[in-house]
């Protein structure tokens, strides 16, 4: 159940809030229909009701408010707007992905892909689905987690009547076995054939709250549409023919309406009625039409992938049968699918998103190529470092291009989200957030630290094959400079990462990883320059004596490394900037929780 109370949005610009103030509810069982003609504010009522634009009032599911919902994709079904999926991702593993998001077993998706019609079309890409496809696979990301509520914004617009057909079936279904469902509407009609209840809203504010029967009784009446430049005359006209008849024949009576401008709707009467009226004194009439309630009934297109159903029987009966049955509570109750809700999966979720498209590998192999060529350029034309040989990190260059790949990999994984947005809504709980942070910290670092040793040992294969060993020994030892790469490669794929987060951009995330070389490393290689009052020499010496247990001593040497290492100004330069990015991630979680 839902109890939306006291809904305003915040007004922009000394303008009226889109959303004034409304109240109703949507009750489980029932279909309650929010109507209204498009920029009524049905859409931000929605928003405003999950939490995703601020505003004031209170929305209760069940007595909750979202935040204290532990697994929201449980509770709530979403779809606002068309499928939010990458384009190169499959259907399958866009629910498989989005299934260790919700805590639900992976098997989940190719039952929802069942329940939908479009388990045929599982392997097929996201950019070649059509609009009908498009929001059979948003309502099952919707189905997912087996949740108790569904809210769909405007399911049907854009849609065939045979698809239509089949998605009111199923909504219908839904709700027939305990669920409640609220969907907005632009067309009256769809809103009398689909509902149980219809909430009417305009310009924000609520209009009117009505059972189906009462809405169809003042909404939905045969009527005739009359456009012409003299409808005030045609009105008045036509009232008072309405008049002189009732007195003389004590019929039904004919009521006009003015729907403003030009048009006018004439109730109780016929369009050959209101035409032999409008001759009779001369006015014009741009159109004249009859419209009714109802276009009948319409044939459901049960399956969107070619599959026949097995019976007519069947067919007739699929939307009702196949809708999961929503659970007493969030994932438990006699009936429900799922069992007791376990923790979200944020790693297997990362994992899944990362590897579920093609561009994280493109970039991955970009990276290693223009690196080889780089360092096989270096070591025929310049006389580098042996160091910059095996990165191919020429000088004139802010970043070697593993580094650069990494940052951009990092980028990546939340800028996806944010153009293509795989949670809708994600609003958990903020230690969530944080958890889907880790997860997303540890598989870049992952797939940072491959990179690297990749990277280097693909141009140190290369090099040692064209120009023999010598043009790949480091003078100082390996040890310290290829730690010192490989820190290097780590921090800008962090770097990258919680700029993306910070400013819901993968390009912000890239000119942040680009900023450390290019601005923040200049200012601190002159601070760094200075000469010291004091020293650091001897400190691995007096960290041992000061140490209750004593270490052995060759971690001296790792000791000296690691001071080595923090003393260079990419260092310095990389670790404020991730302190810094994740101190503001971190507070912009906690500023966003809800009071």
């Amino acid at each position: 159940m839902i109890q939306a109370i006291g809904l305003t949005s915040v007004p922009r610009r000394h303008q009226p809030p889109v959303v004034d103030d409304l109240t109703f509810e949507a009750r489980p069982g029932r279909v309650t229909v929010l109507l209204g003609e498009p920029g009524a504010g049905k859409t931000a009522a929605l928003r405003l009701l999950l939490r995703l634009d601020p505003g004031r009032g209170v929305t209760l599911f069940r007595g909750r408010t979202l935040d204290r919902i532990p697994h929201p994709t449980r509770e709530i079904g979403v779809m606002l707007g068309d499928v939010p999926g990458h384009p190169s991702r499959t259907a399958r593993s866009h629910l498989r992905m989005l299934s260790a998001a919700a805590g639900v077993p992976v098997e989940r998706a190719d039952d929802v892909l069942e329940v939908v019609g479009l388990s045929g079309l599982a392997d097929q890409r996201l950019g070649d689905f059509s609009l009908g496809m498009d929001r059979r696979l948003g309502l099952a990301s919707a189905l997912l987690g087996d949740p108790h509520t569904l809210v769909l914004d405007d399911p049907a617009h854009g849609l065939s009547p045979r698809e239509t057909a089949w998605l009111h079936g199923l909504l219908r279904g839904y709700a027939a076995q305990g669920g409640a469902v609220l969907v907005t509407s632009r067309d009256a009609q769809e809103a009398g054939r689909i509902g149980d209840q219809v909430v009417t809203i305009d310009q924000g504010r609520l209009i009117a709250d009505q059972d189906t029967a009462a809405f169809a009784g003042c909404r939905l009446r045969p009527r005739v549409t009359v456009q012409s430049p003299l409808a005030n005359r045609l009105a008045h006209v036509l009232a008072a023919e309405a008049d002189t008849a009732d007195e003389v024949t004590g019929g039904p009576s004919v009521e006009v309406v003015h729907e403003g401008g030009s048009r006018i709707s004439v109730y109780g009467s016929t369009c050959a009625a209101v035409g032999e009226a409008a001759f009779r004194h001369g006015i014009l009439v741009h159109r004249l039409a009859e419209e009714v309630g109802d276009t009948g009934p319409v044939t459901p297109l049960q399956r969107a992938d070619g599959r026949p159903a097995d019976t007519p029987a069947d067919e007739a009966a699929a939307p009702e049968k196949a809708v999961p049955r929503p659970a007493a509570d969030a994932g438990e109750g006699p009936g429900g699918r799922l069992t007791a809700p376990g923790p979200v999966w944020p790693l297997r979720y990362e994992l899944r998103r990362a590897t579920g498209v093609r561009t994280g590998w493109n970039v991955a192999a970009a990276a290693l190529a223009a690196s080889l060529v780089a360092s096989v350029l270096l070591a025929r034309t310049d006389a580098s470092p042996s160091l910059r040989l095996l990165t191919g990190w020429p000088v004139w260059l802010p970043l070697p291009p593993a580094a650069f790949a990494a940052g951009l990999l990092g980028a990546l994984a939340f800028g996806q989200e944010f153009r293509y947005p795989a949670l809708a809504p994600d609003q958990g709980t903020v230690p969530r957030r944080l958890g889907l942070l880790g997860a997303k910290l540890v598989v870049t670092a992952g797939a940072a630290l491959l990179l690297a040793v990749a990277s280097a040992g693909l141009d140190a294969a290369v090099l040692r094959l064209l120009f023999g060993r010598s043009a790949v020994l480091l003078a100082d030892g390996w040890g310290v400079p290829l730690v010192g790469w490989a820190g290097l490669v780590l921090g800008c794929a962090w770097a990258g990462l919680l700029a993306a987060g910070l400013f819901r951009s993968t390009a912000l995330g890239l000119v942040a990883v680009l900023a450390v070389p290019t601005v923040v490393v200049p200012v601190l290689g002159g601070l760094l320059s200075r000469p010291a009052a004091r020293s650091l020499i001897g400190l691995p010496e007096r960290l041992r004596s000061a140490a209750v247990v004593q270490w052995p001593a060759g971690l001296d040497q790792g000791v000296s490394a690691a001071l080595r290492l923090m003393s260079q100004p990419t260092g310095w330069a990389l670790a404020l900037a991730l302190a810094g990015l994740l101190g503001a991630y971190v507070l912009t979680v906690f500023r966003g929780r809800p009071r």
